[in-house]
């Protein structure tokens, strides 16, 4: 979907911004495995930066309404122009180097738009690292793998470098995942409001995602639960695999589980008439004492006890 969204909305949402959770990088030396079975040694080099869903508009409008989100999270709903002047509006949850967006039922065009759709985008923290992870999938047997560059307008009508992508495949049934490096000319661009690097060659979310969660209890996205379709989950495990994530059977069995990365992400594979957004962990930046339900539309926001949330989401109305 994000591929058609791609080519009709220019990447209407191939990251809207970016970042993954307090132990981030697993930055030792580790082995990948592709699907052929062939060990990718070294570190990992794609971190989850964010997932988007298609809730119904009961509940997107709860959100984009919610006073306690505003209070939880950094939040923020907000209009963004990418490449080719196309627009799309967004509610963020923002943390430390990981956020969530989320749209309503018609909020963006065509099948892109309908209940259950959805995205994900996992990235670089250093510059380069993407050109190893598009080498990695041909060697894995995915031989023509779909690149993009996204650009970002801030209002004056130039286009500003955004970042650069990486996808499997164009096709895909409701759900697209896509690897992408963030490039230096954005973050030479000062209405970015990025941080300065902390190394040669640093791209990565902290960097990119402002200090903003300091002032909330959201730290990060720990775990998130997404159903999609057969076809989808096999274009997306080669990408995940050539980052350095672990992908396996989770545990239990009816699904899969991609670790590593800074966060765990759970896939079940489903028939297209089920798929969507299903659970989203957060880490907190501070434990609480008594355990908080908000419910928002068709959605239960649990908080605490103790330093996580689990917001989850109902499927078909």
């Amino acid at each position: 979907m994000l591929l058609r969204r791609m080519s009709r909305m220019v990447l209407v949402l191939a990251v809207a911004l970016v970042t993954a959770l307090t132990g981030v990088a697993d930055g030792g030396t580790h082995t990948a495995r592709a699907d052929g079975g062939k060990p990718f040694p070294g570190r990992q080099l794609l971190f989850f930066n964010h997932a988007y869903g298609v809730l119904d508009r009961e509940t997107a409008d709860a959100i984009e309404h919610s006073g306690y989100l505003r209070d939880f999270a950094n939040f923020q709903v907000r209009t963004t122009t990418g490449a080719g002047g196309q627009t799309w509006t967004g509610r963020y949850l923002m943390g430390r180097e990981t956020y969530l967006e989320l749209f309503g039922v018609g909020d963006l065009p065509g099948q892109d738009g309908t209940f259950g759709a959805g995205g994900m985008g996992v990235s670089t923290e250093r510059s380069g690292d993407l050109r190893t992870v598009t080498g990695r999938l041909r060697e894995a047997g995915v031989t023509d793998p779909v690149e993009f560059r996204q650009t970002r307008d801030f209002g004056d009508g130039v286009p500003v470098p955004w970042f650069d992508a990486v996808f499997t495949t164009a096709q895909y049934d409701t759900f697209g995942a896509w690897a992408m490096e963030y490039l230096p000319e954005y973050f030479a661009d000062p209405r970015g409001n990025t941080e300065p690097a902390d190394h040669p060659g640093d791209v990565g979310r902290e960097r990119y995602l402002s200090d903003a969660y300091r002032d909330h209890l959201m730290r990060d996205v720990a775990s998130i639960r997404l159903a999609v379709s057969e076809r989808d989950l096999a274009a997306t495990a080669p990408l995940l695999r050539a980052g350095g994530f672990v992908v396996r059977p989770a545990p239990g069995g009816g699904g899969t589980a991609a670790r590593r990365g800074g966060t765990t992400i759970r896939f079940d594979a489903v028939p297209v008439g089920e798929v969507g957004l299903r659970e989203v962990t957060f880490s907190l930046n501070r434990p609480v004492a008594d355990r908080h339900e908000e419910r928002i539309g068709r959605s239960t926001l649990v908080v605490g006890p103790g330093a996580r949330a689990v917001w989850t989401f109902a499927g078909r109305p």
